[in-house]
């Protein structure tokens, strides 16, 4: 008799977004005159960079050509990809990592849930609270943690992030092997100093525990005091995993790209305590059930690291920055706290009030999408993240048909 991995039967009935878009698609239905303005998952709404589309249509030129013409290529990314990453993302910023530490993927998302699957299934948990779901829901399918009680997992260690702490977590009292950061947060909009990175890679050292460090929003941070990367931290080499997606970057969600640095110095250990590559046993991994991302979406990546395509790529998170300091300035007016919107295309506001209460009254009174807090996990009720995600046309609108509803 066939059976089904029971620890699928322990998650949310679905995903938060598919939740969300369950309700504004019902909505819509009874109420078909309405327009919707969605500010709420993180998607892009802007046109690729020109660079990138003059890059993506010169691969496929290429590809049209037999003398140029591309099979399959490296499951690692291209060479010249990859040398690219390593030279302007951390080379530039005083970081060691070389280009065959680095693997190109189809999105941070699919790195952040199977980087998993090369540890033990015993392992400890430190997750943040509120948190991307992904990282809680892909240990709960591996089957490191027990029931959902009162909307928590026994078995993960939860790091509570709220205003008392500016929504940077602590350190725990106990120890923990793999530990989630991410920074610019998602769904806060909260960063992390240096020094505050720098007491989680001294913690990971003393458990021999490993960070995820989710980076795919660093390309938003403007205080040239906050780090854009793990590696920025002196010994973060051998304690720390950093994913980057050119999604937000570069308006990628639809293209798809993406990649994860893991240093050849990182170890895990086996159950005789003997010391692992990790950067060989991912290697074994993505070689073995990936087949990479395709050339001209790799030759578009690569072009925002040109001449032309830096002040392009600039002038887009620019432009999503500008919809963040309305929407935080018009949040503020409102009387309602908030954090993010500065380093963070996203803001994170103190509703006061039940966040999924507070996501019905926005869609059916002002026909505004954000995302509720609660589904970010316990610590995010009575909160919405708000997403600057949109037109600067439509952010405007957004936020006139907020205050109105709010009044």
């Amino acid at each position: 008799m066939i059976r089904i991995n029971e620890n699928f039967t322990k998650l949310k009935a679905s995903y938060l977004f598919s939740d969300i878009a369950k309700r504004v698609a019902a909505f819509q239905q009874a109420n078909p005159e309405r327009s919707i303005i969605r500010l709420g998952i993180g998607d892009v709404t802007e046109p690729l960079p020109p660079v990138c589309v003059e890059a993506l249509h010169a691969g496929a030129d290429e590809l049209s050509r037999r003398a140029s013409f591309k099979g399959y290529g490296p499951e690692q990314g291209y060479a010249f990809l990859r040398e690219a990453i390593a030279q302007h993302d951390f080379q530039a910023r005083g970081c060691k990592i070389e280009p065959d530490e680095i693997f190109v993927s189809d999105g941070s998302k699919c790195d952040c849930g199977n980087i998993q699957e090369i540890f033990s299934a015993d392992i400890r948990l430190a997750i943040p609270d509120p948190v991307y779901p992904v990282y809680v829901d892909t240990n709960v399918m591996a089957g490191r943690t027990g029931a959902n009680v009162d909307g928590r997992y026994a078995g993960i260690t939860y790091l509570e992030s709220n205003a008392a702490n500016g929504y940077v977590p602590a350190v725990p009292a106990v120890a923990t092997d793999l530990i989630y950061l991410c920074f610019p947060n998602n769904p806060t909009g909260a960063v992390a100093t240096k020094a505050q990175l720098a007491a989680w890679v001294d913690y990971a050292k003393r458990h021999q525990a490993i960070i995820l460090f989710d980076a795919a929003y660093e390309a938003y941070i403007r205080n040239p005091e906050i780090p854009h990367s793990i590696y920025e931290i002196e010994g973060a080499r051998d304690v720390a995993i950093e994913f980057r997606s050119f999604s937000k970057t570069a308006g990628f969600t639809g293209t798809r790209c993406a990649y994860i640095v893991i240093p050849k110095t990182l170890v895990a250990y086996d159950a005789q305590g003997r010391p692992t590559p990790i950067h060989a046993l991912w290697n074994r991994r993505h070689t073995t059930k990936f087949n990479g991302v395709s050339y001209p979406v790799q030759k578009a990546a690569a072009a925002i690291y040109s001449d032309a395509g830096k002040p392009q790529i600039r002038a887009m998170t620019d432009y999503y920055l500008g919809n963040a300091k309305l929407i935080r300035e018009a949040v503020a007016k409102l009387g309602l706290p908030c954090v993010g919107g500065d380093n963070s295309p996203y803001i994170w506001v103190n509703v006061g009030r039940d966040s999924w209460e507070f996501f019905d009254l926005l869609l059916t009174k002002a026909g505004v999408v954000c995302t509720p807090g609660a589904g970010f996990g316990k610590c995010g009720e009575g909160h919405v993240r708000i997403s600057s995600f949109n037109s600067r046309e439509n952010v405007i609108a957004a936020l006139e048909r907020i205050a109105a509803a709010l009044k």
